[in-house]
């Protein structure tokens, strides 16, 4: 990672219409693979400037890249299997945030996610995981049991409650986050990936977006 003096950077909102613009193209199988040639692999020897950071889950189907249609230098990605934070993930987020200056970051979770499955099963049944799976599932219960509290019981609504409460809570917990949003420099978004559709959806937002 390189951290340089940056350019100034678009609004939080600007970069969600980038985005957004992006996924239409992608819904819409007209992709256009922007900044993915040899100039720009060359522009970014030395610097980096994304608009976004994408704090997505690691699921094979969610590359971040593809599914908003950008390139090489457009956005900073950090991907745990169902978006789970832990220091190593706000770390991350505080340098986009704190030496990238990026003006947004993104929450993207899925449909048919199998981490928050597995916490919805461990829930139900009172039989964790195994290994270093229990501490995915671990940190996805508390956003599991904040949905059954509200009624929801389904994979795909929990999921969406986990997108909501991981946006809240790595402002929560990160005094960087906090302070960028509460200034105005960064703003938080929630988004939740339809699988079928391509579709890029959002269910929360922090900040002015």
């Amino acid at each position: 990672m390189t951290a340089s003096t940056t350019p100034v950077q678009p609004l939080p909102a600007e970069v969600w219409e980038l985005l957004k613009a992006g996924n239409a193209r992608f819904v819409a199988g007209d992709s256009k693979h922007p900044n993915q040639n040899a100039a720009r692999r060359s522009s970014l020897t030395e610097s980096q400037h994304p608009v976004a950071t994408i704090f997505g889950c690691s699921d094979s189907r969610l590359a971040a890249e593809i599914i908003f249609d950008v390139g090489l230098g457009d956005v900073f990605v950090v991907r745990t299997a169902g978006q789970v934070t832990d220091d190593a993930v706000l770390g991350s987020l505080e340098f986009s945030v704190a030496e990238l200056k990026v003006p947004l970051i993104v929450v993207l979770g899925h449909d048919s996610c199998g981490a928050v499955s597995a916490a919805l099963q461990a829930t139900e049944s009172g039989v964790t995981p195994t290994g270093f799976v229990r501490s995915l599932v671990e940190r996805i219960t508390p956003s599991v049991l904040a949905a059954q509290r509200a009624g929801i019981t389904s994979v795909n609504e929990t999921v969406e409650e986990h997108v909501k409460q991981t946006a809240h809570r790595i402002v929560d917990h990160s005094r960087v986050l906090h302070d960028a949003v509460a200034q105005g420099r960064t703003a938080v978004m929630g988004v939740t990936y339809r699988l079928s559709e391509g579709r890029a959806d959002v269910v929360t937002s922090i900040g002015e977006v």
